[in-house]
């Protein structure tokens, strides 16, 4: 059996690479998809595509339009949700990922420093896991095989 894995959350670290290495160096049988994780491309997507736009609004708003497909069909594709909040950085998109997850009906691993513990309760109740780090998901994962 091998799962895939969508990996939500900030794209500002490298917690991902960090979390792929991990699961390589433990023989999973995970596939990871994710998020476009170069920011400067997912923000021009819509006009690469599309042409320029007439202002700002319009340009996040094609680009937001191709990045929800993208989002889509991994997500589809995906077995489990990681869904990585910190402490950094907002976390809308990682919030609106979580939330796409659990409405799809996706297995969600909630990875969330306990200082988020109040305002991401009720995202940790629908979750099946929560944990405090990304190496705490990978053993969520891990266990399935074993």
């Amino acid at each position: 059996m091998e799962l895939t894995v969508y990996l939500a959350g900030q794209i500002h670290d490298n917690w991902r690479d960090i979390l792929k290495n991990e699961a390589s160096d433990l023989n999973l049988p995970l596939t990871f998809v994710g998020p476009m994780e170069n920011h400067d491309r997912s923000d021009n997507i819509g006009e690469e595509i599309l042409g320029k736009q007439p202002n700002n609004i319009f340009k996040d708003e094609a680009a937001s339009a191709i990045n929800n497909l993208r989002t889509e069909i991994l997500m589809n594709k995906s077995d489990v949700v990681i869904a990585l909040f910190g402490d950094k950085y907002k976390q809308w998109n990682t919030a609106m990922d979580a939330s796409r997850a659990i409405e799809k009906g996706k297995p969600l691993i909630l990875v969330r420093p306990e200082t988020l513990h109040h305002p991401l309760k009720e995202l940790s109740n629908k979750a099946q896991v929560v944990v405090e780090t990304p190496q705490q998901a990978l053993q969520a994962l891990s266990y399935v095989f074993s």
